[in-house]
């Protein structure tokens, strides 16, 4: 059996302090259609979150985005080093750029944050 691609509760970031902690951390890496931030994580490994606010669209878009957002963590997730909270915002554009164009993105970013670039 191969890798469990799953992305499991503890592997994500839910509360908002979490969120405001990352979102106010001097780490960033810009991709076409994402900014990526992160900052040290409290936990044994990588956590995640997302954000897709009103700007990419509709309730239909968003979600469409926030689908594709997932799934590209579930598989890129093992690109990041222990121990960071890595928060992920949609921009408008992300909405047009497609699950595969937001796969790479994600991957490339993760291979940043794991590199420590900004």
């Amino acid at each position: 059996m191969g890798p469990r691609f799953t992305l499991p509760r503890r592997v994500r970031l839910r509360r908002s302090a979490d969120f405001r902690r990352v979102q106010g951390s001097s780490h960033k890496l810009r991709q076409p259609s994402l900014l990526v931030l992160w900052a040290a994580g409290r936990g044994e490994q990588a956590r995640v979150g997302l954000t897709v606010s009103r700007k990419v669209g509709n309730a239909v878009i968003r979600n469409r985005v926030k689908r594709w957002l997932r799934e590209a963590v579930r598989h890129e997730r093992h690109r990041l080093r222990a121990r960071v909270d890595v928060v992920l915002i949609a921009h408008p554009d992300a909405a047009s750029a497609g699950a595969a164009a937001l796969r790479q993105q994600v991957s490339a970013a993760f291979q940043g944050v794991g590199r420590g670039r900004r």
